[in-house]
C-alpha cells in the first residue's frame, strides 16, 4: 500500500507539473485575469492581470490517480463530489467575477444555497452509499465517539461551508492557502494509515497536485488558484475529515483557516460597532501581517509551519 500511496502522489505531481505550462498560458490567453482589489497593500497591485482559476491545474492533476482509489475505499466518491462540486461553485464564481464583471462574483444568498444542497448531497451519500455515518470521533478523549442525531446534517453544512470560506479567505498570498493545505493533506494521508480509514491514497494525490501546482503558485505566482481551486480544497478538507470521522480535527489542523476566518470576522463586527474603527490594520490577517512589515515568503512559510505543528500535535490526538 505504501507504493500505491507514493504512486499516487507522484502520478498527481508529475500531471500538474506538465499541466501548468499549458494551462496558464491558455487562461492568459483568453484573459481570466485576476483583479486585485484597489484598498489591499500596494505591493499587490502589480499582480494585477496574473490568471486565475489556475485551481483547475491540481484538480486535473490528482483526478486520475484519486480515481483509482475507488476500489480501495468507498468514502472516494463522497470527497471527490464535495471537492469537484466546491470546484464547480468557485469556478461559476471566477466567471462571473472575470468574464461578465461582476466583481462580488456569485451573490452570496447564490453561493450559500449551492453550498448547502451539495453539501446534503455529500451527507446523504457518505451515510447510505458507504460504511461510513455521521457519528464523530472526540480528539484526545480515548476513542470517544458523539452522536448528533438529527443535528448530524445542519452540523455538516456548518462544516462545509465553514471550512470552504476559512479556505477561500486563506486564499490571498502567493502559495499560502496551497502550502496550509498540503500540510493538512500529509496529515490526512498519515491519519488515515493509522485508523485504517483506506483514503490514505486519495490524500496523496492531492498532496501531490497540490506539489505539482505551487510550482507556479509560489511566490511570484504566475497564476493563482482562483475561487475555482480555494472552494474545492475547502469541500476536500471537509470531506476527508468526515471519512475519517474527525470533523473537529478541522479546528486544530485547519488552524490557519479558523484564523483567518476569524479575524474578518472580528474586523467586521468591531468595524461595525464602533462605527468605523479597526482591530487589525486589514483582514484577513495575513494582509495585517504584510502591513506590518512582513514579506509576502515570510508570512506563508510561518503559517504553514504553523499548520505543520497542529498537525503534529493532532495525529497525537487520534492515536
Amino acid at each position: 500500500m505504501s507504493f500505491g500511496i507514493c504512486a499516487a502522489a507522484l502520478t498527481a505531481f508529475a500531471i500538474s507539473a506538465i499541466l501548468g505550462p499549458v494551462i496558464i498560458p491558455f487562461l492568459t490567453k483568453i484573459k481570466f485575469g485576476q483583479t486585485v482589489r484597489d484598498d489591499g497593500p500596494e505591493s499587490h497591485l502589480k499582480k494585477n492581470g496574473t490568471p486565475t482559476m489556475g485551481g483547475v491545474i491540481f484538480l486535473a492533476g490528482m483526478l486520475i490517480p484519486a480515481l483509482m482509489q475507488i476500489p480501495h475505499s468507498d468514502k472516494t466518491v463522497p470527497v471527490l463530489i464535495l471537492t469537484f462540486g466546491m470546484a464547480l461553485i468557485g469556478f461559476i464564481d471566477d466567471y462571473v467575477k472575470v468574464v461578465l464583471k461582476r466583481a462580488m462574483g456569485l451573490k452570496a444568498w447564490q453561493k450559500m444555497s449551492l453550498q448547502i444542497v451539495l453539501s446534503v448531497a455529500f451527507g446523504l451519500y457518505l451515510t447510505y452509499m458507504t460504511d461510513a455515518d455521521m457519528t464523530m470521533k472526540i480528539p484526545f478523549m480515548n476513542g470517544t465517539v458523539a452522536d448528533l442525531k438529527w443535528l448530524a446534517i445542519p452540523f455538516m453544512i456548518f462544516v462545509v461551508i465553514a471550512t470552504s470560506n476559512g479556505t477561500n479567505l486563506t486564499d490571498g498570498l502567493d502559495g499560502l492557502a496551497g502550502s496550509v493545505t498540503l500540510v493538512v493533506s500529509v496529515f490526512f494521508c498519515i491519519a488515515s494509515a493509522m485508523t485504517g480509514a483506506g483514503v490514505e491514497g486519495l490524500a496523496a494525490a492531492f498532496a501531490g497536485g497540490l506539489a505539482g501546482f505551487l510550482l507556479y503558485n509560489a511566490y511570484p505566482a504566475k497564476v493563482f488558484m482562483g475561487d475555482t481551486g480555494s472552494l474545492a480544497l475547502g469541500g476536500y478538507v471537509a470531506g476527508m475529515a468526515y471519512a475519517l470521522h474527525m470533523p473537529l480535527i478541522i479546528i486544530l489542523v485547519g488552524i490557519i483557516y479558523v484564523i483567518e476566518a476569524v479575524s474578518v470576522i472580528i474586523q467586521v463586527g468591531y468595524f461595525k460597532l464602533t462605527h468605523g474603527k479597526r482591530i487589525f490594520k486589514m483582514a484577513p490577517i495575513h494582509h495585517h501581517f504584510e502591513l506590518c512589515g512582513w514579506a509576502e515568503t515570510r508570512v506563508v512559510a510561518v503559517f504553514t509551519i504553523v499548520t505543520a505543528l497542529a498537525c503534529v500535535i493532532a495525529l497525537v490526538g487520534i492515536w
